[in-house]
């Protein structure tokens, strides 16, 4: 099978960008509702409907959730994707659809997409609401829970750009986590399906992003979904959709992660799980906090008549402006900032820095800047 033609193919044209709501949706919606397979599920906050849509008629029940954190589009994009191979009556979309019965919701939390957040109009992060159960978003997500009975949870996901693959300087282009069932970070049954199927997964992503998947931390918390359903029996699979080079977009990484769907499914059809891959698992490199959207090196800096050479890094701030999200880069550290990188690295060979206010690079403030006086940056990046 190649992936890359696959995509290609049954990729959904009609959304892209990071700004993704059921505005979006609902023509794809109104589109796949041929025999009644999207159906209003519950409300959000503010009365959005939350739908769901049902396809396949196999024993294998997958339950998929995506924007449970209303600023993380790139697995609904994905989903999507992957809903047109399922109604492409390929013949693997038919061994798919005999082998499975997959359970869909696209948007969790409308509201927060609509207003760019990752919380619900309350300000209430869901993905830490999994026992309290205080916001209708959160019900909806559980009663589905019980009543579908799923085999496998996908829990789907967005990163910052902030995460590489351990210190490798490379960004964690998508990351997986097999969530905890109890404090012990013990390894049952359901948890080793997870852990698994994340290795199989893996596997094939090497081909394509190597070195470029991550691990996140699994540290148990009884309040997040994914260590929930873990805790409840349910095998759960946390997908994170990161950063790849220059695209802010998520239209490449969006690719992945929609390799990484029909891996996983293929994988588990063809009962293609090894007993035990515990140690390919731990072999992922875990998750770190080393990147920055732009560092800036070796730069002369005038402190009070001191001159230094430092570095100092920006990081955007994705800001919704008229309905599109505006990526505006801020200056927020200054310093050694040793073991850390930058999507976006420009050494200044001792170059002097100046801007428009106090000529320091002041933190959050935006990265307009001059170095010699003859090199602008606007936003960020040399102005052309």
């Amino acid at each position: 099978m190649n992936l890359e033609e696959l995509f290609n193919q049954y990729k959904e044209h009609s959304i892209e960008g990071r700004y993704l709501t059921l505005d979006h949706i609902q023509p794809l919606l109104d589109k796949l509702n041929t025999d009644n397979q999207v159906k209003v599920i519950g409300k959000s906050v503010l009365g959005e409907p939350i739908y769901s849509y049902e396809i396949g008629t196999g024993k294998t029940r997958i339950y998929l959730w995506s924007q449970m954190h209303g600023n993380e589009s790139t697995t609904t994009k994905a989903l999507f994707d992957f809903i047109n191979v399922l109604n492409s009556k390929s013949d693997f979309a038919k061994k798919m659809l005999s082998t499975f019965t997959f359970y869909a919701i696209p948007i969790l939390n409308p509201d927060g997409a609509r207003l760019y957040t990752r919380e619900n109009a309350n300000k209430i992060d869901l993905n830490r609401d999994s026992q309290n159960l205080t916001q209708p978003e959160s019900n909806v997500l559980r009663e589905v829970f019980e009543t579908f009975k799923p085999h496998y949870c996908f829990n789907l996901h967005d990163q910052r750009t902030i995460f590489g693959a351990g210190d490798t300087g490379k960004p964690a282009t998508v990351s997986f986590l097999a969530p905890s069932y109890n404090e012990e970070r013990e390894v049952n049954e359901n948890r080793q399906k997870a852990i698994n199927l994340i290795a199989g997964i893996n596997d094939e992503l090497q081909k394509y992003i190597p070195g470029q998947v991550g691990r996140f931390d699994d540290s148990f918390n009884i309040n997040c979904i994914g260590d929930t359903f873990q805790f409840l029996g349910v095998p759960t699979i946390l997908f994170e959709a990161g950063h790849f080079p220059k695209d802010y977009e998520r239209e490449i990484t969006r690719k992945y992660i929609f390799f990484s769907l029909i891996s996983g499914f293929k994988l588990i059809s063809e009962n293609d799980l090894v007993v035990n891959r515990n140690s390919d698992y731990l072999n992922i490199s875990q998750n770190k906090v080393v990147f920055y959207d732009f560092m800036y090196k070796n730069i002369k800096i005038n402190y009070d008549g001191i001159e230094i050479i430092t570095n100092f890094v920006a990081q955007y701030k994705e800001e919704l402006i008229e309905n599109k999200i505006h990526f505006n880069a801020y200056i927020v550290e200054a310093g050694e900032l040793e073991n850390y990188f930058g999507h976006y690295e420009y050494d200044g060979n001792e170059a002097v820095y100046s801007d428009d206010y106090l000529n320091i690079p002041k933190m959050n403030q935006k990265a307009d800047f001059y170095l010699n006086k003859n090199t602008k940056f606007v936003n960020g990046l040399i102005k052309s």
